[in-house]
């Protein structure tokens, strides 16, 4: 089983076998930690997200269940995030430190990829109730997977299309919003809407590849480097938050000079990539491309 769905399979039957596997891969990791709790936490995040967009995309045909699933899950998520994100905001300073714009600021981003480094590993030390939030993570996946087994739709060949195409259309007209906010605000919350939709964008674009292979996967790729560029300008605003609350992260004033010099201009450069990316991907009109989609489902059930 992938995260896809099978054009010959009732459609009822099928979503729940994809999203049972999110949540049974998430429990799995969880539970026997084969890489370390924290890659454990990290993998089974992802797997949360992979859900998110799976119930997102019948959210018109389902709206009660992808509303009650969509805060069980998040509230998963974030139970787990506390040592996640401080790892993230090392991976970010380390990010940073490679494209130094001269050896005095790299020697400074060296010193703060030190400090939050051991930052980190203060608060992996201090979560005492790691395995007891592991466990109620693992008791709410449960709770998940029986509400998955409840929920059901009508399993006809052109009901399923016109729910794909729904869902489809729904997932461009939120991403050609946040785009145009975009196109017009430097604001980080604008960017990680951007982000969020974007991520929407590419996980359907997985579940629907069976229906034209090369082309889905081509624009998954697309997708993924816009992602990426986005992830990139999340971390770095959660950075800047955190410098400004904690002065203290950057070491001293001067380090901290070099480390908001280096953020702002790599946020400048980021977003502009961004943008150019995001008209790319999100270059056809919703209505047109969620009709191809409509046909092409249908063209790969018979």
């Amino acid at each position: 089983m992938t995260y896809a769905f099978n054009p010959g399979r009732p459609f009822t039957e099928d979503f729940r076998a994809v999203g049972a596997e999110q949540i049974e891969c998430a429990v799995k990791v969880l539970d026997e930690q084969p890489a370390g709790v924290h890659e454990a936490i990290h993998d089974a995040r992802k797997s949360f997200k992979r859900l998110r967009s799976l119930y997102r995309l019948v959210a018109s045909d389902a709206p009660l269940f992808q509303k009650q699933e969509n805060d069980r899950i998040r509230g998963m998520a974030r139970n787990l995030s506390t040592v996640r994100d401080a790892a993230a905001l090392v991976e970010n300073a380390t990010y940073l430190r490679e494209h130094a714009a001269s050896e005095e600021q790299q020697v400074a981003l060296d010193k703060i990829c030190s400090i939050l480094a051991e930052r980190r590993d203060r608060i992996a030390e201090g979560e005492t109730d790691l395995d007891g939030k592991i466990e109620s993570t693992i008791v709410n996946c449960d709770q998940a997977l029986a509400a998955l087994g409840h929920v059901s739709f009508d399993d006809g060949r052109r009901s399923s299309a016109s729910r794909l195409e729904k869902g489809w259309r729904r997932t461009l007209k939120r991403a050609a919003r946040a785009k145009a906010a975009c196109d017009t605000g430097t604001e980080a919350g604008l960017f990680h809407e951007l982000r969020k939709r974007a991520q929407d964008y590419r996980m359907h674009l997985a579940l629907l590849r069976e229906a034209w292979p090369s082309a889905m996967q081509a624009k998954r790729a697309e997708t993924k480097e816009l992602v990426d560029v986005l992830g990139h300008l999340n971390d770095l605003a959660t950075m800047t938050s955190l410098i400004n609350e904690e002065p203290d992260l950057a070491g001293d004033s001067q380090n901290q000079a070099h480390l908001l010099s280096a953020i702002i201009a790599r946020q400048e450069q980021l977003r502009m990539a961004a943008l150019q990316r995001a008209g790319n991907v999100f270059l056809d009109d919703p209505k047109c491309e969620s009709r191809t989609v409509k046909l092409l489902w249908l063209e790969a059930d018979r």
